[in-house]
């Protein structure tokens, strides 16, 4: 099954890629991987929730579907750089950022969020290695934000 057909099959509509918010590029091709910058959970331009995880102003439950936007953002600007969806064939590895409150640890909980959609966009191919770090602050006051290494053909 292509990636677009699975994306359909689950009722996503990839969003339109977020503009840099500095100076950056979106997604970089190396070899057979396409490496996405860190993507923040924007949706439609705009930033769901701000503040700190745990104890601030987002919950862990809200965190992890902000997680899930930016894994679908992540995927929205690898098929750009690479001009097709269905050229994706795997997640090589998944690195996520928690704006955390000191005392909160649940940041694995909150990057699951994007692990677990990239496993059902990707099925096995979507497994892969992973870091979960929480940090003081993300830009723009973002609660979450993730970058990925797909690879493709």
């Amino acid at each position: 099954m292509t990636i677009s057909a699975r994306l359909g099959e689950l009722g996503i509509e990839l969003p339109t890629v977020a503009a840099p918010v500095a100076s950056y590029i979106p997604a970089k091709v190396h070899g057979d991987l396409v490496w996405t910058s860190g993507q923040l959970p924007f949706v439609a331009g705009e930033l769901p929730a701000t503040g700190k995880v745990g104890g601030g102003s987002v919950s862990a439950g809200d965190a992890q579907q902000h997680a899930r936007i930016c894994a679908l953002n992540a995927v929205a600007a690898a098929a750009a750089a690479i001009g097709d969806v269905d050229r994706l064939t795997g997640v090589f590895k998944v690195t996520g950022f928690v704006a955390s409150d000191p005392s909160f640890t649940g940041q694995p909980g909150v990057i699951n969020g994007a692990s677990e959609i990239l496993g059902e966009i990707f099925g096995e191919a979507g497994a892969h290695s992973r870091s979960a770090v929480g940090v003081a602050a993300l830009p723009l006051d973002a609660p979450v934000e993730v970058e990925v290494a797909f690879t493709f053909a």
